[in-house]
């Protein structure tokens, strides 16, 4: 295509993270063909970005496969009208931006309609559910992947996969700025700060807030000289962490922000962090981590029952690194002396720290490189061929 093409993108994302990668993405392809149509689900970056909202991006925002059944009469309504939309409206491509349980099952129907597909974000199947993997390909006609080591498992079942790297890698300097993120956010230079990331959906911070404040609890009761900070993704977020604070009688001082996650880890000496997307920022940021997740009870009987796990690790970091470098607490395991205990070990280690910030760099270089434009480039070389 050349800069003069007419192009038309219908575009589903789900949530804020595919809120900013579907905004990058039309950003990108705009730069390359100004006459750029988008519409379908989208948040408020990617409507800024000039893309028509037929349905908000936080109607996604499900996680767990006991929370999807519970929103799935909603959802299969929604996924049909979007169905008969993008059907009418006959886009020139289709990417479905991160939530694969929705995006998949759409991109098979618009795809067996003769529509090109493309998903943006590959989901988790290397890990869990591996059967997964035979949908997809009858889903997308490409996967855009933001791992290096996820083209690897799609060329072994004959898929078309392209790395493009991690948008955030992009967005997180090399070096962040520890001494500005303080000042910025009235933090002491020369105080020991740990940061508490509890997630961004409503159901992960119920199951995780209160184990937080425990954890901050102990490692107050052992060092009193720390100070806490805690991002809040949403205003709903924090009036459930206030909640749960308010039943820890130990609880520190936590200083609470709104949103500004980045800003928290670049100030931060170490971090308590939900398994997802933050546990790369904190990653990018380069500081040490202990990473805690709880499922709903079902999911969690179900991911163990039927064995859907496939990985000897469940966070981004680990994987990435491809060992056990950072701590791992899922389910029962999560308490807050076990969260305070595996953080406080690690905080004065040198060598640790060393080694964790060492491999760390080499993940944020192999992950940067233009995203936005390589996933851009992709798309346009598919519609080519």
């Amino acid at each position: 295509m050349t800069g003069t093409a007419r192009l038309r993108v219908g575009i589903v994302a789900g949530e804020s993270s595919g809120d900013l990668l579907g905004a990058a993405l039309i950003t990108a392809l705009r730069a390359r063909i100004p006459d750029l149509e988008c519409f379908g689900v989208a948040g408020p970056k990617m409507v800024a970005a000039g893309c028509e909202a037929w349905a908000a991006a936080e109607e996604l925002a499900v996680m767990g496969l006991a929370e999807v059944l519970r929103h799935l009469p909603r959802l299969l309504r929604l996924r049909s009208s979007l169905v008969d939309r993008f059907l009418a409206a006959r886009p020139d491509v289709f990417v479905g931006v991160d939530a694969p349980e929705f995006n998949l099952g759409l991109a098979k129907r618009l795809r067996a309609a003769g529509l090109t597909t493309v998903q943006y974000v590959s989901p988790q199947v290397w890990a869990w559910r591996q059967r997964r993997v035979r949908h997809i390909g009858r889903a997308c006609d490409l996967v855009l992947c933001l791992l290096p080591f996820e083209t690897s498992f799609y060329a072994r079942h004959g898929i078309r996969a392209t790395f493009v790297g991690h948008p955030l890698a992009d967005q997180i300097p090399l070096e962040v700025d520890r001494a500005g993120a303080r000042a910025t956010l009235g933090l002491p230079p020369s105080a020991t700060v740990i940061a508490l990331l509890p997630g961004s959906r409503v159901g992960e911070v119920e199951r995780l807030a209160a184990d937080f404040v425990r954890a901050a609890a102990w490692l107050a009761d052992r060092r009193p000289d720390l100070t806490f900070i805690a991002p809040m993704a949403t205003a709903r977020v924090r009036e459930i962490f206030e909640s749960k604070r308010a039943e820890v009688p130990a609880a520190p001082n936590i200083l609470l922000l709104q949103g500004r996650a980045q800003q928290a880890l670049a100030a931060c000496d170490a971090a308590i962090v939900a398994s997802g997307t933050a546990t790369l920022e904190t990653l990018l940021s380069r500081r040490p981590m202990v990473v805690a997740y709880r499922f709903a009870a079902f999911t969690a009987f179900l991911l163990r029952r039927l064995r859907l796990v496939k990985v000897p690790y469940f966070s981004q970091p680990n994987l990435l690194v491809g060992r056990a470098l950072v701590p791992e607490l899922l389910q029962e395991q999560v308490t807050g002396a076990a969260l305070g205990e595996a953080l406080l070990g690690r905080l004065s280690d040198g060598r640790y720290l060393r080694e964790l910030d060492e491999e760390f760099l080499k993940v944020h270089e192999e992950l940067r490189g233009g995203a936005a434009d390589r996933a851009a480039e992709a798309i346009l070389s598919l519609l080519q061929k």
